[in-house]
Protein backbone atom coordinates (compact mmCIF):
# COMPACT_ATOMS: atom_id res chain seq x y z
CA UNK A 1 0.00 0.00 0.00
CA UNK A 2 1.20 3.47 -0.88
CA UNK A 3 0.43 5.58 2.21
CA UNK A 4 0.11 8.83 0.25
CA UNK A 5 -2.37 7.29 -2.18
CA UNK A 6 -4.38 5.84 0.73
CA UNK A 7 -4.37 9.23 2.44
CA UNK A 8 -5.58 10.83 -0.81
CA UNK A 9 -8.46 8.33 -0.95
CA UNK A 10 -9.40 8.99 2.68
CA UNK A 11 -9.32 12.74 2.09
CA UNK A 12 -11.44 12.40 -1.06
CA UNK A 13 -13.98 10.11 0.63
CA UNK A 14 -14.04 11.82 4.01
CA UNK A 15 -13.14 8.88 6.28
CA UNK A 16 -11.34 5.55 6.34
CA UNK A 17 -13.53 2.43 6.21
CA UNK A 18 -13.55 -1.14 4.96
CA UNK A 19 -15.45 -0.20 1.83
CA UNK A 20 -12.88 2.41 0.89
CA UNK A 21 -10.13 -0.16 1.52
CA UNK A 22 -11.85 -2.71 -0.73
CA UNK A 23 -11.98 -0.17 -3.57
CA UNK A 24 -8.34 0.73 -2.99
CA UNK A 25 -7.33 -2.93 -3.17
CA UNK A 26 -9.53 -3.52 -6.23
CA UNK A 27 -7.77 -0.68 -8.04
CA UNK A 28 -4.38 -1.96 -6.86
CA UNK A 29 -5.07 -5.55 -7.94
CA UNK A 30 -6.50 -4.44 -11.30
CA UNK A 31 -3.42 -2.29 -11.91
CA UNK A 32 -1.17 -5.25 -11.17
CA UNK A 33 -3.10 -7.67 -13.39
CA UNK A 34 -3.67 -5.27 -16.27
CA UNK A 35 -0.20 -3.72 -16.09
CA UNK A 36 -0.70 -0.04 -15.35
CA UNK A 37 0.39 2.21 -12.50
CA UNK A 38 -1.99 3.64 -9.91
CA UNK A 39 -2.46 7.37 -10.25
CA UNK A 40 -0.94 7.41 -13.73
CA UNK A 41 -3.77 6.34 -15.98
CA UNK A 42 -4.74 8.24 -19.11
CA UNK A 43 -7.87 10.28 -19.51
CA UNK A 44 -10.32 7.48 -20.35
CA UNK A 45 -7.95 4.54 -20.86
CA UNK A 46 -9.11 2.57 -17.82
CA UNK A 47 -12.82 1.80 -17.45
CA UNK A 48 -14.44 0.49 -14.29
CA UNK A 49 -17.90 -1.03 -14.17
CA UNK A 50 -18.91 -0.99 -10.51
CA UNK A 51 -21.82 -3.13 -9.39
CA UNK A 52 -22.47 -0.94 -6.36
CA UNK A 53 -22.54 2.72 -5.46
CA UNK A 54 -20.74 2.35 -2.14
CA UNK A 55 -17.51 3.61 -0.57
CA UNK A 56 -15.12 1.58 -2.72
CA UNK A 57 -16.11 3.52 -5.81
CA UNK A 58 -14.50 6.63 -4.31
CA UNK A 59 -11.10 4.92 -4.08
CA UNK A 60 -11.35 3.86 -7.70
CA UNK A 61 -12.26 7.38 -8.78
CA UNK A 62 -9.35 8.82 -6.80
CA UNK A 63 -6.74 6.26 -7.88
CA UNK A 64 -7.71 5.61 -11.51
CA UNK A 65 -9.44 8.82 -12.56
CA UNK A 66 -12.52 6.79 -13.48
CA UNK A 67 -15.51 9.11 -13.18
CA UNK A 68 -19.17 8.97 -14.09
CA UNK A 69 -18.87 12.34 -15.83
CA UNK A 70 -16.15 11.12 -18.22
CA UNK A 71 -18.01 7.89 -18.81
CA UNK A 72 -15.23 5.58 -17.68
CA UNK A 73 -16.90 4.79 -14.32
CA UNK A 74 -20.10 2.97 -15.07
CA UNK A 75 -22.46 2.19 -12.23
CA UNK A 76 -24.33 -1.06 -12.80
CA UNK A 77 -26.19 -1.43 -9.50
CA UNK A 78 -26.43 -5.09 -8.60
CA UNK A 79 -25.74 -4.76 -4.87
CA UNK A 80 -22.45 -6.65 -5.24
CA UNK A 81 -18.99 -5.58 -4.19
CA UNK A 82 -17.80 -6.36 -7.69
CA UNK A 83 -15.70 -4.33 -10.09
CA UNK A 84 -14.84 -5.06 -13.71
CA UNK A 85 -11.85 -3.21 -15.09
CA UNK A 86 -10.95 -2.73 -18.75
CA UNK A 87 -7.82 -1.25 -20.30
CA UNK A 88 -8.83 0.32 -23.63
CA UNK A 89 -5.21 0.37 -24.83
CA UNK A 90 -4.49 -3.33 -24.41
CA UNK A 91 -7.97 -4.85 -24.48
CA UNK A 92 -7.26 -6.65 -21.20
CA UNK A 93 -9.92 -6.93 -18.51
CA UNK A 94 -10.52 -8.45 -15.08
CA UNK A 95 -13.48 -8.84 -12.73
CA UNK A 96 -12.88 -8.64 -8.98
CA UNK A 97 -15.58 -9.79 -6.57
CA UNK A 98 -15.02 -9.11 -2.87
CA UNK A 99 -15.18 -12.28 -0.81
CA UNK A 100 -17.35 -12.25 2.32
CA UNK A 101 -15.62 -10.83 5.39
CA UNK A 102 -16.77 -11.58 8.94
CA UNK A 103 -17.17 -7.95 9.90
CA UNK A 104 -18.88 -8.72 13.22
CA UNK A 105 -15.75 -10.21 14.74
CA UNK A 106 -13.40 -7.35 13.77
CA UNK A 107 -13.04 -3.66 14.49
CA UNK A 108 -13.08 -1.14 11.65
CA UNK A 109 -9.29 -0.88 11.85
CA UNK A 110 -8.90 -4.66 11.73
CA UNK A 111 -11.15 -4.87 8.69
CA UNK A 112 -9.12 -2.20 6.91
CA UNK A 113 -5.87 -3.95 7.86
CA UNK A 114 -7.16 -7.32 6.67
CA UNK A 115 -8.26 -5.92 3.31
CA UNK A 116 -5.11 -3.89 2.76
CA UNK A 117 -2.60 -6.55 3.81
CA UNK A 118 -4.04 -9.90 2.74
CA UNK A 119 -3.13 -11.56 -0.55
CA UNK A 120 -5.43 -10.53 -3.40
CA UNK A 121 -6.75 -14.09 -3.77
CA UNK A 122 -7.90 -14.01 -0.13
CA UNK A 123 -9.85 -10.80 -0.64
CA UNK A 124 -11.26 -11.20 -4.14
CA UNK A 125 -12.53 -13.84 -6.49
CA UNK A 126 -10.56 -12.95 -9.61
CA UNK A 127 -12.54 -13.76 -12.74
CA UNK A 128 -12.91 -13.10 -16.43
CA UNK A 129 -15.36 -10.33 -17.28
CA UNK A 130 -18.62 -11.71 -18.66
CA UNK A 131 -19.54 -8.75 -20.87
CA UNK A 132 -17.98 -6.50 -23.50
CA UNK A 133 -16.09 -3.29 -22.89
CA UNK A 134 -18.68 -0.49 -22.86
CA UNK A 135 -18.35 2.01 -25.69
CA UNK A 136 -16.79 5.40 -25.06
CA UNK A 137 -19.10 8.09 -23.74
CA UNK A 138 -21.14 9.73 -26.48
CA UNK A 139 -22.33 13.31 -26.71
CA UNK A 140 -26.08 13.82 -27.07
CA UNK A 141 -28.26 16.78 -27.81
CA UNK A 142 -31.04 17.89 -25.50
CA UNK A 143 -34.79 18.07 -25.94
CA UNK A 144 -37.18 20.17 -23.90
CA UNK A 145 -39.91 18.26 -22.09
CA UNK A 146 -43.28 19.53 -23.24
CA UNK A 147 -44.76 18.86 -19.78
CA UNK A 148 -42.31 20.38 -17.26
CA UNK A 149 -40.22 22.53 -19.61
CA UNK A 150 -36.91 21.08 -18.41
CA UNK A 151 -34.18 20.00 -20.80
CA UNK A 152 -33.21 16.31 -20.94
CA UNK A 153 -30.69 14.29 -22.94
CA UNK A 154 -32.31 13.26 -26.23
CA UNK A 155 -31.67 9.55 -25.77
CA UNK A 156 -33.57 9.63 -22.47
CA UNK A 157 -36.80 11.31 -23.54
CA UNK A 158 -39.98 9.51 -24.51
CA UNK A 159 -42.95 10.27 -26.71
CA UNK A 160 -46.31 10.31 -25.00
CA UNK A 161 -49.61 11.63 -26.33
CA UNK A 162 -47.73 13.19 -29.26
CA UNK A 163 -45.36 15.13 -26.98
CA UNK A 164 -41.69 14.82 -26.09
CA UNK A 165 -41.51 14.12 -22.34
CA UNK A 166 -38.70 13.53 -19.87
CA UNK A 167 -38.52 10.34 -17.80
CA UNK A 168 -39.93 12.12 -14.75
CA UNK A 169 -43.06 13.14 -16.63
CA UNK A 170 -43.46 9.91 -18.61
CA UNK A 171 -46.24 7.59 -17.47
CA UNK A 172 -45.10 4.05 -18.13
CA UNK A 173 -47.43 1.37 -19.45
CA UNK A 174 -46.46 -2.23 -19.01
CA UNK A 175 -49.50 -4.01 -17.53
CA UNK A 176 -47.09 -6.35 -15.76
CA UNK A 177 -45.82 -8.24 -18.82
CA UNK A 178 -42.58 -6.35 -19.51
Amino acid sequence: MDQQLWDDCVKFHGHACGGLASGYRAAEVAASILGFELGRTGDEDIVCVAENDACGVDSIQCLLSCTVGKGNMILRPRGKSAYSFFDRNTGKSVRLVLRPIDRKSMTKEQIIGYIMNSPAESIFDIKDVGFQLPERARMFGNRTCECCGESAREDLVRFQDGKVVCLDCFRGYDRGWM
